[in-house]
């Protein structure tokens, strides 16, 4: 089993998410206090509110994320190109892109590769992310959209965008076992489904790198309340007097 430490070291293998398209500010301010106090890996936001994460995230190590031709993944490659763009100007850290499902699935592979490798250019040394949507593939199709990704130069493959029914937590580990046998070189993070520690530790367990989650924070307070009740406490030393 994957052996976490301490809640610190949990937070730091979550990308925090939250890509509620009617999020107000004050809402958005929130999520981004809450992100700060437990230190994940990422928070994933919308583009609109990237300027205020990179203000509010300032002071600590918390990479800040967000989404390219999202939630689909249909757009033309020179629009997603564009989006990237506005997206490397406003200093994101890293950028997640969908890949285009008709594309692979009529096996275009030549253009996914190019799309790909046009999004990693623009993104230079920021992380890129390649969103592939397990829950609506067959498994060959996991494993070729996995190898396009990693041919590609795509640091992760992120198993979904959150807007298909959550994995099963053996969907998710047969998952992670496709893409290491595919293209063992790329990074995997898996999104869906996870919404405790013991789920987070198995698919940690089966080679997830990463673990996305929009209950991040939910998950990191139980653990911590659960390891703060479960150790145990010294019994207190009384003294006596000498006669």
């Amino acid at each position: 089993m994957y052996n976490i430490k301490n809640s610190k070291e949990l937070a730091s293998l979550i990308c925090y998410t939250n890509l509620n398209n009617m999020i107000t500010e004050d809402e958005m301010k929130e999520f981004l206090e809450k992100a700060k106090e437990m230190e994940f890996n990422s928070v994933v936001v919308s583009p609109t509110y990237v300027p205020l994460a990179k203000e509010i995230l300032a002071d600590t190590n918390i990479k800040v994320g967000s989404v390219v031709g999202f939630p689909l993944g249909f757009e033309d490659t020179e629009i997603k190109v564009c989006e990237a763009k506005e997206l490397v100007k406003k200093d994101v850290d890293e950028i997640e892109v969908v890949m285009n499902l008709s594309y692979l699935k009529d096996e275009k592979y030549e253009l996914l590769e190019n799309e790909i490798r046009q999004l990693k250019e623009v993104a230079g040394d920021k992380i890129l992310k390649v969103i592939i949507e397990t829950k609506a593939l067959e498994d060959y199709e996991k494993a070729n959209a996995a190898k396009v990704a990693e041919n590609s130069g795509a640091d992760f493959v992120k198993t979904s965008t959150g807007f298909m029914t959550p994995n099963h937590i053996y969907e998710n580990v047969n998952d992670i076992n496709i893409i290491q046998k595919y293209a063992p070189k790329i990074k995997i993070e898996i999104y869906g489904g996870i919404n405790e520690y013991k789920l987070a530790n198995q698919v940690l367990t089966a080679g997830a790198d990463l673990i996305a989650s929009n209950e991040g924070y939910e998950i990191v307070k139980r653990y911590k309340e659960l390891r703060e009740n479960t150790q145990v406490k010294p019994k207190p030393i009384t003294l006596t007097k000498k006669d």
